[in-house]
């Protein structure tokens, strides 16, 4: 059990013993004394106390983790509990108010006041402020509405015993209809306390989103980098909880790491803006006004789990031209490839236009891991010297490092690094290093891949 679960349950057990003890008491002092307000009360605080019985019992149901056949929790059975005392509520207001008009019409006997009842009223008060002011903490920290009707009867308890005090004092200075109308004050009270408390309660059982609270997630989900708009957000109350959906758009062309990152971001900044909240978040692809063409073949190639690299868009007149390469299994035959090229070819016309060119090329993706083993130093060093003076007589090349090679089956690997200006455009330094492959691949056409990386002068 959860601290607030413990502490729910805690004060909901000592709310009973609590109304029991104050029914007991105004039973006894209004039975002697003859006063209608005081056994109003008294019948009020019977009611109440078979509510806090009830409030307990619900806080322990809505305690209760989610299971099979209650998948969100057990939460609303605290709001079933507030609905049921809203009709305890209704009840005892109009028989009060029923009973004290009749009095008024009929003439009011004299009631016997002694310091018996102003004892027990004053204690009533005193119990009724310190268990509102608590049960009304608790609901706040914990977010129960069972404790907050149940606070909610104590409040009405207070006022009802302050104007049930007054009642008697000024039956005590020779105005004996004090009693009587002390006795529809309560009435019209407890009417008033039962008649917010069934607001707040139908609110929750009818899925009322909280005021207010889905306009401040919209504005603060917003502002969360990588949403691009926030599509719609549902919020129902389920007990102490807020559970919710949020539907958020984001660029198509993200990865799906990417996306659960700004899945996790929204989730976040929710439990910031209202810790109460639970919800789910689902992100939704969107294509953006500012997509490029590249960026759209790179998703539709993805969309068909292909990897496609150097595309090229270039303009003619009023038609957009595209080339670039399409990697596909190097053990297929060139009928499959040709086919699967095909139809990526066709899916890129029809969303983009059937007036497109597209032309692909084809290459071979090595789909099994090579076993390979380091080369001895003699071809690392060759390798390592035809780098160096190729890249010598290059300007933008600064020098050539870490070099490794790598024997395979297939023939030999070959990674290098190098160091370029930084100024330089990533299309010259492109160029650049095909350059110094090219002129290795010139001295030894039997290697079987050539990968340089470039990085900025200056970088260790």
């Amino acid at each position: 059990m959860t601290e607030h679960a413990a502490l729910k349950e805690k004060v909901a057990l000592s709310s009973v013993f609590a109304s029991a003890l104050l029914t007991v008491g105004k039973a006894a002092a209004g039975l002697t004394s003859g006063s209608l307000a005081l056994l109003s009360e008294a019948a009020h605080n019977a009611i109440d106390t078979g509510a806090t019985i009830l409030t307990y019992f619900a806080v322990r149901q809505a305690n209760k983790p989610a299971d099979d056949k209650h998948h969100y929790g057990h939460g609303k059975y605290e709001s079933l509990s507030a609905l049921f005392e809203t009709g305890l509520l209704a009840g005892l207001a109009l028989y009060v108010l029923f009973t004290a008009v009749q009095h008024l019409r009929e003439g009011v006997e004299a009631v016997d006041v002694s310091g018996w009842a102003f004892g027990v009223l004053i204690v009533s008060i005193v119990v009724d402020s310190a268990r509102f002011l608590t049960l009304s903490a608790v609901a706040k920290k914990t977010g129960s509405h069972a404790l907050a009707a149940d606070a909610l009867h104590f409040a009405s308890d207070l006022v009802g015993s302050a104007l049930v005090l007054m009642g008697l004092v000024a039956n005590a200075y020779g105005f004996r209809q004090g009693d009587a109308l002390a006795a529809v004050g309560v009435a019209v009270f407890i009417g008033f306390a039962g008649y917010r408390l069934g607001g707040e309660t139908l609110g929750v059982l009818l899925d009322r989103a909280p005021e207010g609270l889905a306009d401040r997630l919209r504005e603060e989900i917003a502002h969360v980098p990588g949403v691009v708009a926030v599509h719609a957000i549902k919020l129902r109350p389920n007990g102490p909880k807020i559970l919710g959906e949020v539907f958020i758009d984001v660029a198509r062309s993200l990865p799906l790491e990417r996306v659960a990152e700004i899945e996790a971001a929204v989730r976040a900044r929710i439990g910031e803006v209202s810790p109460e909240t639970e919800a789910n978040v689902s992100a939704s692809p969107r294509a953006l006004d500012d997509e490029t063409l590249a960026e759209r073949i790179v998703m539709i190639a993805a969309r068909k789990k292909l990897a496609v690299h150097h595309i090229f868009v270039h303009h003619l007149g009023v038609r957009d031209c595209i080339a670039f390469d399409l990697e596909v299994d190097g053990a297929l035959s060139t009928g499959e490839a040709h086919g699967i090229a095909t139809a990526l070819e066709n899916d890129i016309r029809a969303e983009i236009g059937a007036e497109i060119e597209v032309e692909s090329h084809i290459e071979p993706l090595h789909a099994d891991k090579l076993i390979g083993h380091e080369s001895d130093a003699a071809t690392l060093a060759t390798i390592a010297q035809a780098l160096k003076r190729a890249a010598a007589g290059h300007e933008a090349i600064a020098d050539v490092h870490d070099v490794r090679v790598r024997v395979t089956v297939e023939g030999l690997v070959v990674n290098f690094h190098a160091h370029v200006w930084p100024t330089l455009s990533v299309a010259a330094t492109h160029e650049a290093m095909e350059e110094i492959e090219r002129a290795l691949r010139e001295k030894m056409p039997h290697l079987l891949r050539v990968v340089g990386h470039a990085e900025p002068a200056g970088e260790a």
